[in-house]
């Protein structure tokens, strides 16, 4: 079966940006915006302890701005909705080091008209990045 471009123009995309790509390197955006970004396929289950197993099968995808190589093109998608991401970070009891990992139910999220890479400091959580949908415009 073959799909039109007007059925391909409207797949939407769920997709994850983390909060270290945009502080790094990533343009602001908002709904609306058309950008390029290298999307690289995910499973949802390593965003479940950050977002919520429910909410984590809903990402295909994460940007990403770093080393990709040629073998991974941008793509051209129109951003039509923006969460922050919020959650908690602690040493998992009965680890061995003193590496934070996100705590599993701790996740907030705010609807945003405008991702920067900076969100505001919310009571007992941090910010982690951010859940996008887009449109696929390629």
């Amino acid at each position: 079966m073959t799909t039109s471009r007007t059925q391909r123009a409207e797949r939407r995309v769920p997709l994850r940006v983390d909060d270290w790509q945009m502080q790094c390197c990533g343009e602001s955006f908002a709904p609306g915006d058309v950008v390029s970004w290298t999307l690289l396929e995910v499973d949802p289950e390593d965003y479940a302890d950050i977002v919520g197993s429910e909410r984590a099968d809903e990402i295909d995808f994460r940007e990403e701005h770093h080393g990709q190589g040629e073998e991974h093109r941008p793509t051209s998608v129109e951003v039509l909705s923006i969460v922050e991401v919020h959650c908690r970070y602690g040493v998992p009891p009965g680890a061995t080091g003193n590496v934070n990992y996100p705590v599993p139910g701790t996740t907030v999220l705010v609807p945003v008209k405008e991702a920067d890479g900076w969100a505001k400091a919310r009571p007992d959580v941090g910010f982690a990045g951010y859940l996008v949908t887009a449109r696929d415009l390629t």
